[in-house]
């Protein structure tokens, strides 16, 4: 196949995009370029279904090479790239939640979309070529699929928009976004904002939505070019007869089961409520598979249909019911937070912690405090450095009644961590003002509806009761949506749980203060939303997070005056950066001795800041002070006691702090008008002698008198 080249623009830089050239043998491939950021983008399909799954197999796989940046892995024994970082991960769930919602959800067939990083500029940002290639490889591939989707990133600086920033211009913004859609709609979001309020979030949307549509535009222009035949896929056929009967079968007991009738008002019990409604439903599904079972002779294909039946039949009625009625499952009003409690300081010896409740999801968040050297070295395909506050979050099988094995986080839980994460990231103290390093662990111990709002719930009770600064409290909310088939009628749902979570049409993540939003992420299950509809969820969320920080407060407002006993202690000073060699000393002997004797920590920056730490302020207070003393601006003119170190035929050098010393010229030590030839019985090494600085050379070297008053003259 020849290859054949596209171009067009994205404010005002170069997108170019290159089929026919590489990856033959993928159902679609896609080389694009933007800036000197290319990705090779393909998408492949499995020749037959795979047996026994009841959801859509797709993978998207996002791989970071080092060698895109010119970069040999910075591990000494290993050079290979191995699991993908954690940024990594989070791409490719951004392209994931991109996609997903544009397939048939009843296709069975592996799909996997591999975006792969061949070369990284260190400005454009990977992510967004990568989604648009992801969105052209599977539109001109065999592939069913009802997109092109496109996607950009936007911010805010200087208080203008700014599209794809390049890399490092969000460093002062006040908002960045991934924005996705078709166009019409918008289906994904993604970002971190600095309290920016709700109505300045929607007018970037809307300035997002104008460059996706060109975008589209641009890719109907490709499909056109190649004019892709779709694959036809075996997906499973209604079978109007069984869902006859199913529905016959059901009538209005799944009414009953899903929502609690006037004589069980449970709301205030929402375990026990739950429960209840899952005996309910489980029950009565088990009761429609033995019905079909044995009317269809134990037919396995045929009862997975009439389940498959019934879970749209819970979906149809959860719909039904919030649109028409205004009923949730739980009974609770459409913007109705659960009930909320909050607690800290509930373990002795962490430096901080917080345990939240919304519900029957709970978080229990623990904060520690380190010294600057424990900061994460960060050493990636696009970053390099050091990050100085961490987020992670565990959510454990026993959490929603699981077994399951324990292993290390998954890419649900690195997404949800690194989302609490953007939350709280804008609220920190800046290292001058508190320099520690600060990581906080959340731990989900019970789920039932966005975890990851507790977590930047728990948090920030967390980090509240460890006494860090933070510029403002934070609060996050789940909200959800149900809509009707043409769009036209919608609910907006605050706190979503249970069924509304897994059989809603939104998950938007807001998470903010009561100045503005500082986080925002939004997956869909439908084709996507209009501007209006995320404009009043938005509000709706303003509107619960309010509510959530005033009962935060009432637990704990502003940071604790003092840091836990078993936090360590940071001090931070400033030496003269000429002087950065006389504290590590030859070798590193002199700042190795230091750190052996007071058992300090200490982390020095190159324009001569100085961090020390330890788990005793007395260690902390002696290594200083021995830094200092060090580091120390002599003057002539000073007067010292100083302590002979070391005696010589020419003189005495004498130790005026430590570290520094002088020599006392052997004349200094004579009577008026005679010499000697040595200093034996003069002056010994010990001895304390004052003395004064005569002059610093322009070495560095220091010539000392004595001091007249001295009881030896």
């Amino acid at each position: 196949m020849q290859s054949k080249n596209f171009k067009t623009e994205i404010d005002g830089r170069e997108l170019s995009v290159e089929i026919g050239k590489l990856a033959e043998q993928a159902n679609g491939a896609v080389t694009i370029k933007y800036g000197d950021t290319v990705a090779l983008v393909t998408c492949v399909i499995s020749d037959k279904p795979r047996e026994g799954v009841n959801y859509l197999p797709l993978m998207v796989d996002y791989e970071e090479k080092m060698y895109a940046a010119g970069k040999i892995k910075g591990s000494r024994f290993i050079k290979r790239e191995g699991r993908p970082t954690d940024e990594a991960i989070l791409s490719g769930r951004v392209i994931d939640r991109t996609i997903r919602p544009l397939f048939n959800s009843k296709i069975r067939n592996d799909i996997q979309v591999v975006i792969t990083i061949l070369s990284f500029d260190g400005e454009n940002d990977p992510v967004i070529p990568g989604l648009i290639g992801a969105s052209i490889a599977l539109s001109i591939s065999n592939i069913p699929w009802n997109g092109p989707v496109a996607g950009i990133s936007i911010g805010k600086k200087d208080e203008k928009w700014v599209i794809n920033p390049i890399n490092g211009d969000n460093l002062e913004a006040n908002l960045s976004l991934i924005v996705a859609g078709t166009g019409a709609k918008i289906n994904m979001i993604e970002g971190g904002a600095n309290e920016i309020a709700e109505k300045e979030i929607v007018v970037a949307l809307e300035t997002a939505s104008k460059q996706i549509k060109k975008l589209i535009e641009f890719q109907h222009s490709i499909i056109k070019e190649f004019q892709p035949k779709k694959i036809e896929l075996d997906l499973p056929k209604a079978d109007e007869e069984l869902k006859k009967e199913v529905e016959k079968f059901i009538g209005d007991k799944l009414e009953k089961a899903i929502y609690l009738s006037d004589n069980e008002d449970l709301a205030d019990d929402e375990q026990l409520g739950k429960a209840k409604r899952m005996d309910k439903v489980n029950a009565l599904k088990d009761d429609l598979g033995n019905f079909i079972e044995g009317k269809y002779e134990g037919d396995a294909q045929k009862i997975e249909e009439a389940l498959g039946l019934f879970e749209e039949k819970i979906d149809e009625t959860v719909h039904e019911n919030v649109l028409e009625k205004n009923k949730r499952p739980d009974g609770r009003k459409l913007d109705e937070v659960r009930k909320l409690s909050c607690e800290v300081g509930i373990l002795p010896r962490t430096h901080g912690s917080g345990l939240f409740n919304r519900g029957q999801t709970q978080a229990l968040s623990v904060v520690t405090l380190g010294p600057p050297g424990a900061e994460q070295l960060l050493d990636e395909m696009e970053q390099e450095g050091t990050k100085r506050f961490m987020h992670h979050y565990n959510f454990p099988p026993f959490s929603v009644g699981d077994v399951s094995p324990m292993r290390g986080p998954g890419r649900r839980e690195i997404g949800h961590g690194a989302l609490a994460e953007k939350a709280l990231f804008p609220l920190m103290p800046n290292k001058e003002d508190f320099p520690y390093t600060i990581r906080v662990v959340s731990e989900i111990l019970s789920s039932n509806g966005s975890s990851s709002m507790a977590s930047v719930c728990g948090s920030t009770l967390a980090l509240l009761d460890a006494g860090v600064p933070i510029k403002n409290n934070a609060a996050g909310i789940a909200m959800g949506l149900m809509m009707n088939s043409g769009g036209s009628k919608y609910k907006v749902l605050t706190d979503i749980q249970g069924p509304e979570d897994h059989h809603g049409d939104m998950d938007l993540k807001v998470a903010g203060t009561k100045k503005g939003v500082t986080a925002l992420q939004m997956d869909v299950k439908v084709d996507g939303l209009s501007l209006n509809i995320l404009e009043d969820a938005l509000r709706q969320a303003k509107k619960a997070r309010e509510e959530i920080l005033d009962k935060m407060e009432a637990t704990i407002k502003i940071p604790r005056p003092d840091l836990s006993s078993y936090a360590p202690r940071v001090f931070r000073l400033k030496i003269n950066s000429n002087r950065i060699g006389d504290v590590i000393g030859p070798g590193g002997k002199m700042i190795n001795k230091i750190i052996d004797e007071t058992g300090a920590e200490i982390d020095i920056e190159d324009d001569g800041t100085v961090f020390v730490s330890c788990d005793k302020s007395e260690g902390a207070k002696k290594a200083i002070t021995w830094i200092e003393s060090l580091t120390r601006e002599l003057k002539p003119g000073e007067i010292f006691q100083g302590k002979v170190m070391k005696v010589t035929d020419f003189g005495a050098f004498v130790e005026l702090v430590p570290g520094q010393e002088g020599l006392v010229h052997i004349s200094e030590f004579a009577p008026k008008d005679k010499k000697i030839k040595n200093l034996e019985g003069v002056v010994s090494r010990g001895d304390i002698i004052t003395v004064r600085i005569k002059e610093i050379d322009d070495l560095g070297r220091i010539n000392l008198s004595l001091f007249k008053k001295d009881s030896r003259m």
